[in-house]
């Protein structure tokens, strides 16, 4: 069986999760890495029992070893050099969210994988996980009717986490917490309900950082849907829920558990399927030709647009004057 040739730019946290999928697939060799921590390189390929060719520079391991694909987990600003250096030498591309930190850089990669006829996949992992697929579901199947209001909210122990690492660091991050684990809390309502925010409101708080750490956001949708997202990075844990709305009942999600109510009945606690695939192996179905893309570009590009859209809805403030006599 020919192998499909990989290679990783950045051997960090994020980058043992795909490593750990791609293990899983007997057509799949991991050939190179390329991260200026040799330490970090070496805890990689110790971890996974990896024999591979080591590199410094992501330039040289594109120059130099013949992978077809590469999947990039570097800080956010750099993922655009190394998207746009990886298409141009012919290679797939898995992107670790948030795609890029503009508009203009990812809409520039996404004609640069169609020039090149490379897959140009963007890592966000709700699209492959049994609950958002089912809570998918059961919108499309009209369970809840029409919807009327999404609401989520994210709270992680993020501001100690990341404290000393790029992550707080602007110059490597593009953001915070909403820009880093938020990312999949825009993408998860967008893709769910396929709905297009068009109004936002928000309340950003650095908590003493160079980076945001709590955001609380109120939205106005397409369809006179509204809803609220919080993202609260200073949290002792990870406690993650979902509410959707509709005039015929409820879906609620909490850490993973899906429960269904519909109007005048007791909730129904959900039955969730095992996980089928993940979103390196579907990387590589796409390589192949086996299926399509199921995270592209085009759709990043919505999470970067709302992602946008609430740091700038920080900026106006309505001041109460509880002076006034006025209603």
């Amino acid at each position: 069986m020919e192998k499909i040739r990989i290679g990783f730019i950045g051997s960090g946290g994020i980058a043992h999760y795909h490593a750990s999928h791609l293990k899983e697939l007997e057509n799949v060799l991991i050939t190179a890495i390329a991260d200026p921590n040799p330490e970090s390189r070496r805890s990689f390929l110790q971890t996974h029992e990896i024999e591979a060719l080591e590199f410094d520079d992501f330039e040289e391991m594109l120059n130099r070893s013949e992978v077809e694909g590469v999947i990039i987990c570097s800080p956010h600003t750099l993922h655009y050099k190394h998207a746009k250096a990886a298409l141009l030498k012919g290679c797939h591309v898995l992107l670790e969210k948030p795609m890029v930190c503009s508009v203009f850089e990812a809409e520039e990669l996404i004609e640069l994988s169609k020039e090149r006829k490379c897959v140009l996949q963007i890592s966000y992992q709700r699209h492959y996980q049994p609950e958002f697929l089912h809570i998918k579901k059961l919108i499309e199947e009209n369970q809840i009717g029409t919807l009327t209001s999404v609401n989520a909210s994210l709270y992680q122990d993020w501001i100690y986490l990341s404290a000393g690492t790029w992550r707080q660091n602007p110059a490597l991050s593009g953001g915070g917490m909403l820009f880093d684990s938020g990312s999949h809390i825009l993408d998860s309502i967008l893709w769910i309900t396929g709905l297009t925010p068009v109004e936002t409101k928000s309340f950003i708080h650095q908590r003493g950082t160079e980076v945001d750490i709590d955001s609380f956001t109120t939205v106005k949708y397409t369809q006179n849907v509204m809803g609220t997202i919080t993202i609260a990075g200073m949290s002792p844990c990870w406690h993650e829920t979902y509410s959707f709305l509709g005039d015929k009942g409820a879906i609620f999600c909490e850490n993973g558990q899906v429960s269904l109510v519909k109007n005048g009945e007791a909730p129904e606690i959900q039955s969730i399927d095992a996980a089928k695939t993940n979103t390196d192996k579907s990387f590589i179905r796409a390589i192949t030709g086996i299926e399509e893309v199921q995270v592209p570009g085009e759709f990043a590009v919505q999470v970067l647009h709302f992602t946008k859209a609430i740091y700038e809805g920080a900026s106006e403030k309505s001041q109460i004057d509880y002076h006034s006599k006025r209603l």
